[in-house]
């Protein structure tokens, strides 16, 4: 080849792509046979069914890509296991969005149809997702490229489940969560997106029952006053001491609640008597596990309230 032949520029297209495919043909991206050294096995995060990949995903595909490379040049069995996730809430969430965009809601189409039109777009993405991969020269195993829905990996996550069940690991319980009114259904924490606004701190007199005296509590969630179960402040606050062990009346309500302590509650702020509302506060739901107070639910699963 003379030196005039030769591009200007290099074009990955013609060359990469095309090579690629005979590397992945010739199963070199398959584990080879045991030779008595000990395999190197990575399984693949599976990128989420919610659109194309991004910056994220190119960072751990070369990652992961130069330890598979680099132990497999040193002759070990080594085999990456690609996959997709189907994103559970995050996939839901994209199929409304493009359900929207039609006029439409998964309320007008009901369950069926609508789980018939995730399952069109998860499987028309699955090998979107793929070969894009493939573009970034991952040099996974791709004919054990496993999808989070399928029969295998689910009929492993329910062995797994009840296998903890038998060994007691897992057991029903109440537990504050985040819940979308929505979509109805609870989020992982990573899915909430935390804000912090300016607020006002509310003083509110509770009095005491069978006394002329009244506790003021200081919250910044008065809305959540008619789900409080107990007032706490600390043990060692000489204000609030004589109090402990008593109980208030809620008002607007007229009910009964006691007054507990609680190292929790801080004494130099607000008031240092703290409503304590353990449905919907995670602080407060920690100090009621502590005191013994029970949890009222005030808010109905759409976001109203039901007081």
């Amino acid at each position: 080849m003379q030196v005039d032949d030769l591009a200007k520029s290099y074009d990955p297209q013609s060359i990469e792509h095309q090579l690629y495919d005979w590397w992945d043909d010739q199963g070199y991206f398959q584990p080879v046979d045991s030779n008595g050294q000990e395999p190197f096995v990575v399984i693949m995060p599976p990128p989420n069914l919610t659109g194309v990949l991004h910056v994220g995903h190119a960072l751990f595909v070369a990652l992961q890509d130069i330890f598979i490379r680099w132990n497999r040049m040193k002759g070990r069995p080594t085999l990456w296991v690609p996959g997709a996730d189907h994103a559970g809430i995050a996939g839901q969430m994209v199929v409304e969005r493009l359900l929207r965009e039609e006029g439409i809601s998964r309320h007008d189409i009901g369950r069926e149809q609508f789980l018939e039109r995730v399952w069109q777009y998860m499987d028309a993405l699955r090998p979107r997702i793929r070969e894009q991969m493939k573009s970034l020269g991952a040099s996974a195993d791709w004919s054990r490229f496993t999808f989070t829905m399928d029969p295998g990996p689910a009929r492993a996550v329910r062995h797994v489940f009840k296998h903890l069940y038998d060994k007691r690991l897992i057991y029903r319980g109440e537990r504050i969560i985040s819940w979308c009114p929505n979509d109805r259904t609870a989020l992982s924490d990573l899915e909430v997106v935390h804000e912090e606004v300016q607020s006002h701190l509310w003083s509110i007199a509770y009095p005491v029952e069978g006394s002329d005296e009244g506790i003021v509590v200081a919250t910044t969630r008065p809305e959540t006053m008619l789900g409080d179960t107990g007032v706490a402040v600390h043990p060692d606050d000489e204000r609030y001491r004589h109090l402990i062990g008593q109980q208030v009346r809620l008002p607007l309500t007229d009910r009964l609640i006691p007054i507990v302590a609680d190292a929790h509650v801080e004494m130099e702020f607000g008031t240092g008597a703290v409503k304590v509302t353990p449905a919907h506060d995670p602080n407060d739901f920690d100090i009621a596990q502590r005191t013994g107070l029970p949890a009222l639910t005030i808010m109905n699963l759409d976001g109203t309230m039901n007081c």
